[in-house]
């Protein structure tokens, strides 16, 4: 077995504040091996967000460790990229200038910065709207964009946190295939956050079901069956089952937590 591309140790998270203490994630532990497709699923406030910003470096985990290739992750840092539900752009840039902000932060020269902001132009099919800014695009468009100035940056890791979750239902079935055939094409390992679980299986190589909060892993299910762009899929009995089984364990999850919300 290969050394996991990311690895997680017995990870928690308290908030303390003048009120007291809340416990959002409580010994964590997971191995993510490199190229996977992970998403996470769970009930809401169950710390899916959590978890992805101590990956992302935001923040220091109250317990327990995160390494990333062998490394302990200790901030935030270029080797990991973060899309946001809430697109990330400059409203000031274009989408060429927003793309390619972060290969200027990086000092790249401007003919290696042109070369590859038009490659990840293409890659996401924003031809034609390079010079636009992001109030001239369609939520699904920006979305595209800040994809792309996220892979730009090449990190070891993309981090998704529920990035389709302010579009329409068919942006976000077209996203959905985007993100299937960008992960096949640029083999990046991918943690996906959700709390839709219909798109963790259908996204998911591996998904991740964490309890209601304090936030635990329940099970991770190993997806069976591979899943090709097109709705082909959604008639297979094998994804018909594991989306009907996943989400009946977060419907116990957020019984459980209406339940103690109750007493």
């Amino acid at each position: 077995m290969t050394a996991p591309c990311l690895d997680l140790r017995d990870v928690s998270m308290v908030f303390r504040d003048g009120r007291g203490a809340v416990t959002a994630l409580d010994g964590i532990s997971l191995e993510i091996q490199e190229r996977e497709f992970v998403t996470i699923v769970g009930p809401s406030g169950c710390g899916k967000s959590t978890l992805l910003y101590l990956v992302a470096g935001f923040l220091r985990p109250t317990a327990g460790a995160i390494r990333l290739r062998g490394r302990p992750i200790t901030g935030p840092g270029r080797d990991r990229g973060i899309v946001f539900q809430r697109y990330s752009l400059f409203p000031w840039r274009t989408v060429r200038g927003n793309i390619g902000y972060g290969l200027e932060e990086q000092g790249l020269p401007r003919r290696e910065r042109e070369r590859i902001v038009e490659e990840h132009i293409r890659l996401v099919h924003l031809e034609g709207f390079e010079h636009r800014y992001p109030r001239e695009l369609s939520g699904g468009m920006q979305q595209r964009a800040a994809l792309a100035q996220t892979l730009a940056c090449n990190p070891d890791i993309l981090l998704m946190d529920e990035p389709f979750g302010a579009v329409d239902a068919q942006t976000r079935r077209l996203l959905q295939e985007e993100v299937r055939r960008i992960w096949r094409r640029e083999q990046k390992t991918l943690l996906f956050v959700t709390h839709d679980v219909e798109e963790a299986v259908a996204l998911g190589t591996r998904i991740v079901v964490l309890t209601s909060r304090p936030g635990r892993v329940k099970h991770v299910e190993t997806r069976p069956f591979d899943v090709s762009d097109g709705d082909e899929f959604e008639a297979n009995p094998a994804f018909v089952a594991l989306k009907l089984r996943i989400w009946r364990s977060v419907k116990e999850e957020v019984e459980r937590a209406t339940k103690g919300a109750a007493v």
